[in-house]
């Protein structure tokens, strides 16, 4: 993996001057998801190219059905050209590669069109670098019978969190740090060791802001590094087109299914609404409001009720995430199918905001009587690229033990953290393994302690009652003159 990296990253770097290093992303990102999928579908080429004419009449359902099943994929290329014939022609390149990526399928030709790919090629050859970069993927190779599904997963990853880095005044629009990613996972996971290593065990995990996939993508490693035979369905959403370009080339890099990604705003167009999940995690932007969305989300309520994702109420439209949070409580398994468990990374405000009665009261409210959250951890200070704001990691989940039945534990993780020497935007602190094992330990043991308090859920419960009563009149004697 450490080669492939180095190799791509010195790829990155011969772009300085007529590219920022916060542009390589847009570089090197789609040329590696295009390398790849070029060795991919190498072994079917021919079997795809002589099915194309013989598919031509077909209606288009049809015409897709045969040319995966000629290409053995869930996508295809049509195209005549491959790396090799591309850099085997330099003086056309522009234009052939322009006829490559339209010779892919729909479903992974979006992931060129959300990259912007064109204008990022018509740059790099108004440059003159474009075939030179052409010609060292081409060296690349990104072959499966080389590099698996997972390993082109992790080298992928690793080029994302570069790109991010370099690109950090942004990053936290669509980049969870991988230690926090890290936490929740361990957090989410932490009761379910023993199911998950079983033989045969089948999960699905979604992400309804998924951003550049690092949650999916993180809590995968974590469950094949526990069971390699684990079979696993990645899902989510995300409404920012690169992120989902990312994300959506990463998924499709590690062989997951293609259909699983989807772009769209999430509070308006839940693009999985009969989908149930085992596992969820999400990254909600931090103090968003959404009255942009406030017609959709307020009809849905309105005619829907708990039918529906928001019965239980809408918060001030000044912060959405807890429309995300009521989100994903709507995707969690009935406990007859097997429940679910879901974390949530939240500023603040779901926690304070809104008196008895109010909107976000009354959300915390139905949580608490369904017995819904597990616990609550309080993060350092700046842990975070684009705010140094406190935060906080949510557990949900309709399945708790025995134990923890009627219980809510907050933990208390402001002080488990490790200085950066140096930082990236606001994020100023990190999580060590070390950090995160003490966290993860504190939610195991679930005991009362220093940083862990145990608490009853009619603990948090509390109504506001208004009292009024008359004003006292003073008389007073009339003034005699």
């Amino acid at each position: 993996m450490v080669n492939h990296v180095s190799f791509i990253w010195n790829i990155a770097e011969s772009l300085r001057g007529p590219f920022k290093p916060s542009e390589y992303g847009s570089v090197v990102l789609p040329f590696t998801v295009l390398r790849r999928l070029d060795a991919v579908l190498a072994d079917t080429k021919e079997s795809v190219l002589a099915t194309v004419h013989g598919s031509a009449d077909l209606p288009e359902t049809l015409r897709h059905a045969v040319l995966t099943k000629a290409s053995g994929r869930e996508f295809y290329n049509i195209s005549r050209f491959d790396f090799v014939k591309l850099v085997a022609d330099p003086q056309d390149l522009r234009q052939n590669l322009a006829a490559y990526i339209a010779g892919f399928s729909t479903n992974v030709r979006d992931i060129f069109d959300r990259f912007d790919f064109d204008k990022t090629l018509d740059k790099l050859a108004d440059k003159n670098k474009l075939f030179a970069v052409t010609e060292k993927f081409a060296q690349a190779d990104f072959h499966p019978a080389t590099v698996s599904n997972i390993q082109m997963g992790l080298v992928f990853e690793e080029l994302i969190r570069w790109a991010n880095e370099r690109s950090n005044e942004t990053a936290g629009d669509h980049y969870t740090p991988r230690e926090v990613i890290s936490l929740m996972v361990q957090l989410l996971f932490a009761t379910d060791d023993a199911a998950l290593s079983k033989p045969g065990v089948v999960r699905s995990i979604y992400d309804p802001t998924a951003g550049t996939g690092g949650m999916l993508s993180v809590a995968e490693e974590h469950l094949r590094a526990m069971n390699p035979d684990i079979q696993l369905s990645l899902y989510g959403q995300d409404y920012n087109d690169s992120s989902y370009a990312i994300c959506k080339a990463d998924m499709v890099i590690k062989g997951q299914e293609v259909g699983n990604i989807r772009l769209g705003d999430t509070l308006v167009d839940d693009h999985f609404p009969d989908k149930k999940f085992d596992y969820a995690l999400s990254n909600p932007p931090f103090g968003v409001d959404w009255k942009d969305q406030r017609e959709e989300v307020d009809k849905e309520h309105r005619t829907l009720g708990f039918v529906g994702r928001f019965g239980p109420g809408t918060p001030a439209v000044s912060d959405g995430a807890m429309l995300f949070l009521l989100h994903l409580v709507s995707k969690m398994r009935k406990p007859a199918d097997g429940g679910s468990r879901m974390a949530i990374v939240l500023n603040g405000s779901p926690l304070f905001s809104g008196g008895a009665g109010g909107g976000e009261s009354n959300i915390r409210k139905w949580l608490l009587d369904n017995d819904l959250v597990e616990a609550i951890i309080g993060l350092p200070k700046d842990m975070f690229y684009n705010s140094g704001i406190s935060t906080y990691i949510w557990l949900l989940t309709n399945r708790k033990s025995t134990e923890r039945q009627g219980r809510v534990q907050l933990i208390d993780g402001r002080e488990f953290f490790t200085k950066l020497r140096k930082g990236l935007g606001s994020k100023r602190n990190e999580l060590s393994s070390h950090d995160i094992a003490r966290i993860v330990g504190l939610y195991s043991a679930f005991e009362d302690g220093e940083h862990s308090k145990i608490f009853r859920n009619e603990d948090f419960l509390y109504r506001t009652i208004t009292i009024e009563r008359p004003l006292k009149l003073r008389w007073q004697s009339p003034v005699t003159f």
